[in-house]
C-alpha cells in the first residue's frame, strides 16, 4: 500500500536563539497532503506548542522563542537565548492519528558554544603544543564525546534518562575546564 514516508532532521546549530528543523519526508504524489501539523514540547512543559502555518516539504524552518511560546514580548527585535534540553517534535499529516512521526531531540546547543570558547581559548599555534595544552585538548575531545554520546542515548537508543545525565556531567566538566585566562566570545 502505498504512503507517505514521514521524516524530521535538527541540525545542530550554535545560534542559541533558534531551532531549525527540516522536512525529509518522502510524500507519496497519489496521496493528498491535507492538515499538516506540528508540534513542539519544549524542555520543562508537559504540554506541546502548534506552529502555524508549515507547509510539507520545508527545508529550512528556523524557530524563535517566541514560535516556541518561551518568549511573548519583543517578539521580531529581541531574541531570547532557547533552552538545551529534550525536545519533543512531532510531525502529521492527515489522518494525523495514524500518519505521524515523532522525535526526542537533544539540543546541545549552548554546550557547543561553551565548547567553542574553550578551543578557542587555547593557545594553540602550527607546531607540536606543549603538554599542558595537550591535556587540554584531550579533555576537550573527551567532553565533546560526551555530549555527542548524550545527543545519541536520546536519540538513537531512546534512553532520555542517561542522555541527560551525561549531558549534565559533561557540562559540569565544561564549566571547571582551566581556561585562563577566558575570553567569551558570545
Amino acid at each position: 500500500m502505498a504512503q507517505h514516508v514521514l521524516s524530521l532532521e535538527a541540525p545542530s546549530t550554535t545560534n542559541k536563539s533558534i531551532l531549525r528543523l527540516i522536512d525529509t519526508s518522502v510524500y507519496n504524489a497519489e496521496i493528498p497532503v491535507t492538515c499538516p501539523t506540528l508540534q513542539i514540547s519544549v524542555p520543562g512543559f508537559s504540554s506541546s506548542v502548534t506552529i502555524p502555518n508549515v507547509e510539507p516539504g520545508f527545508c529550512n524552518l528556523v524557530l524563535t522563542a517566541c514560535d516556541l511560546e518561551l518568549q511573548s514580548s519583543s517578539c521580531g527585535t529581541e531574541y531570547a537565548e532557547i533552552p538545551d534540553g529534550i525536545y519533543i517534535i512531532k510531525w502529521s499529516v492527515s489522518p494525523n492519528d495514524i500518519v505521524f512521526v515523532e522525535y526526542n531531540h537533544m539540543r546541545i546547543t549552548q554546550a557547543l558554544v561553551l565548547l567553542q570558547n574553550a578551543y578557542c581559548n587555547l593557545d594553540l599555534a602550527n607546531c607540536d603544543p606543549p603538554v599542558q595544552v595537550k591535556d587540554k585538548l584531550t579533555e576537550l575531545r573527551l567532553i565533546q564525546s560526551m555530549f555527542e554520546a548524550a545527543k545519541s542515548y536520546v536519540e538513537y537508543c531512546h534512553n532520555p534518562n542517561r542522555g541527560m545525565q551525561l549531558y549534565e556531567y559533561a557540562m559540569k566538566r565544561l564549566k571547571k575546564f582551566d581556561c585562563s585566562p577566558c575570553k567569551t566570545n558570545y
